[in-house]
Protein backbone atom coordinates (compact mmCIF):
# COMPACT_ATOMS: atom_id res chain seq x y z
CA UNK A 1 0.00 0.00 0.00
CA UNK A 2 2.78 2.46 0.86
CA UNK A 3 4.33 1.86 -2.57
CA UNK A 4 1.17 3.25 -4.18
CA UNK A 5 1.61 6.49 -2.26
CA UNK A 6 5.28 6.70 -3.22
CA UNK A 7 4.39 6.13 -6.88
CA UNK A 8 1.63 8.77 -6.68
CA UNK A 9 4.00 11.30 -5.05
CA UNK A 10 6.71 10.63 -7.67
CA UNK A 11 4.19 11.06 -10.48
CA UNK A 12 3.00 14.40 -9.05
CA UNK A 13 6.60 15.61 -8.70
CA UNK A 14 7.35 14.65 -12.31
CA UNK A 15 4.26 16.46 -13.61
CA UNK A 16 5.11 19.56 -11.60
CA UNK A 17 8.65 19.56 -12.96
CA UNK A 18 7.38 19.34 -16.53
CA UNK A 19 5.22 22.39 -16.17
CA UNK A 20 8.15 24.59 -15.20
CA UNK A 21 9.26 26.43 -12.11
CA UNK A 22 9.27 29.91 -10.63
CA UNK A 23 11.06 32.01 -8.03
CA UNK A 24 9.10 34.93 -6.54
CA UNK A 25 11.09 38.17 -6.73
CA UNK A 26 8.33 40.77 -6.36
CA UNK A 27 4.70 41.17 -5.36
CA UNK A 28 2.35 38.42 -6.55
CA UNK A 29 -1.03 39.66 -7.78
CA UNK A 30 -4.43 38.05 -8.30
CA UNK A 31 -4.41 35.46 -11.12
CA UNK A 32 -5.56 36.57 -14.57
CA UNK A 33 -6.48 34.78 -17.79
CA UNK A 34 -3.40 33.58 -19.77
CA UNK A 35 -4.82 35.22 -22.91
CA UNK A 36 -4.17 38.60 -21.24
CA UNK A 37 -0.41 37.92 -20.95
CA UNK A 38 1.94 39.48 -23.53
CA UNK A 39 5.37 38.07 -24.39
CA UNK A 40 8.02 40.82 -24.66
CA UNK A 41 11.36 40.41 -26.46
CA UNK A 42 12.52 43.85 -25.26
CA UNK A 43 11.61 45.41 -21.91
CA UNK A 44 8.62 47.76 -21.87
CA UNK A 45 9.24 51.33 -20.63
CA UNK A 46 7.78 50.61 -17.17
CA UNK A 47 7.22 47.30 -15.44
CA UNK A 48 7.33 45.58 -12.06
CA UNK A 49 9.12 42.27 -11.72
CA UNK A 50 7.07 39.50 -10.10
CA UNK A 51 8.99 36.25 -10.62
CA UNK A 52 11.62 34.36 -12.58
CA UNK A 53 9.85 31.62 -14.54
CA UNK A 54 10.86 28.60 -16.60
CA UNK A 55 8.89 26.26 -18.82
CA UNK A 56 9.54 23.35 -21.16
CA UNK A 57 7.71 21.39 -23.83
CA UNK A 58 8.38 18.15 -21.96
CA UNK A 59 5.43 15.72 -21.89
CA UNK A 60 3.66 17.57 -24.72
CA UNK A 61 2.53 15.83 -27.86
CA UNK A 62 4.08 18.47 -30.13
CA UNK A 63 6.29 17.04 -32.87
CA UNK A 64 7.77 20.01 -34.73
CA UNK A 65 10.26 22.56 -33.41
CA UNK A 66 7.64 25.32 -33.77
CA UNK A 67 4.98 23.19 -32.10
CA UNK A 68 7.28 22.60 -29.12
CA UNK A 69 8.11 26.32 -28.87
CA UNK A 70 4.39 27.16 -28.99
CA UNK A 71 3.91 24.86 -25.99
CA UNK A 72 6.73 26.64 -24.12
CA UNK A 73 5.19 30.08 -24.80
CA UNK A 74 1.75 28.85 -23.70
CA UNK A 75 3.19 27.44 -20.48
CA UNK A 76 5.14 30.64 -19.76
CA UNK A 77 1.92 32.64 -20.17
CA UNK A 78 0.02 30.24 -17.90
CA UNK A 79 2.72 30.43 -15.21
CA UNK A 80 2.80 34.26 -15.41
CA UNK A 81 -1.00 34.54 -15.35
CA UNK A 82 -1.20 32.37 -12.22
CA UNK A 83 1.09 34.89 -10.50
CA UNK A 84 -0.96 37.88 -11.71
CA UNK A 85 1.62 39.00 -14.26
CA UNK A 86 0.32 40.51 -17.50
CA UNK A 87 3.65 40.09 -19.30
CA UNK A 88 6.65 37.81 -19.74
CA UNK A 89 9.99 39.40 -20.54
CA UNK A 90 11.60 36.56 -22.51
CA UNK A 91 15.22 36.04 -21.47
CA UNK A 92 16.12 32.95 -23.44
CA UNK A 93 15.01 29.82 -25.21
CA UNK A 94 16.81 26.65 -26.11
CA UNK A 95 16.69 22.91 -26.51
CA UNK A 96 17.17 20.09 -24.06
CA UNK A 97 17.73 16.49 -25.08
CA UNK A 98 15.90 14.41 -22.52
CA UNK A 99 16.50 10.91 -23.77
CA UNK A 100 15.95 8.68 -26.72
CA UNK A 101 14.36 5.57 -28.07
CA UNK A 102 16.21 2.86 -29.92
CA UNK A 103 15.56 -0.55 -31.43
CA UNK A 104 17.68 -3.04 -33.28
CA UNK A 105 17.70 -6.52 -34.68
CA UNK A 106 19.93 -8.89 -36.50
CA UNK A 107 20.31 -12.46 -37.59
CA UNK A 108 21.73 -14.85 -40.10
CA UNK A 109 20.00 -15.33 -43.40
CA UNK A 110 21.48 -18.26 -45.23
CA UNK A 111 25.12 -17.43 -45.87
CA UNK A 112 24.76 -13.69 -45.21
CA UNK A 113 24.58 -11.68 -42.01
CA UNK A 114 22.11 -8.80 -41.78
CA UNK A 115 21.15 -6.22 -39.20
CA UNK A 116 18.79 -3.30 -38.78
CA UNK A 117 18.96 -0.42 -36.30
CA UNK A 118 16.69 2.49 -35.53
CA UNK A 119 17.13 5.38 -33.09
CA UNK A 120 15.36 8.66 -32.27
CA UNK A 121 16.16 11.30 -29.67
CA UNK A 122 13.61 13.23 -27.62
CA UNK A 123 14.36 16.94 -27.96
CA UNK A 124 12.34 19.41 -25.90
CA UNK A 125 12.27 23.19 -26.05
CA UNK A 126 12.80 25.32 -22.95
CA UNK A 127 12.09 28.96 -22.14
CA UNK A 128 13.22 31.32 -19.38
CA UNK A 129 11.84 34.76 -18.53
CA UNK A 130 10.59 37.29 -16.02
CA UNK A 131 6.93 37.40 -15.10
CA UNK A 132 6.18 41.13 -15.05
CA UNK A 133 3.31 43.52 -14.44
CA UNK A 134 3.08 46.34 -16.99
CA UNK A 135 0.92 49.20 -15.69
CA UNK A 136 -1.67 50.62 -18.10
CA UNK A 137 -0.57 53.66 -20.08
CA UNK A 138 -1.86 56.93 -18.59
CA UNK A 139 -4.79 58.46 -20.39
CA UNK A 140 -4.22 61.81 -22.06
Amino acid sequence: MKYRYAFFAATLALLAACAGSHVITGQVRAPIDPSEVTIYAVPPAKFEEIAIIDASSQMSLAITEQGNMDVVMKRLKEKAAALGANGVLLQGTGSANTGGVGAGGGGFGGSSVYGVGLSASINNKIGHGLAIYVPPAPEK
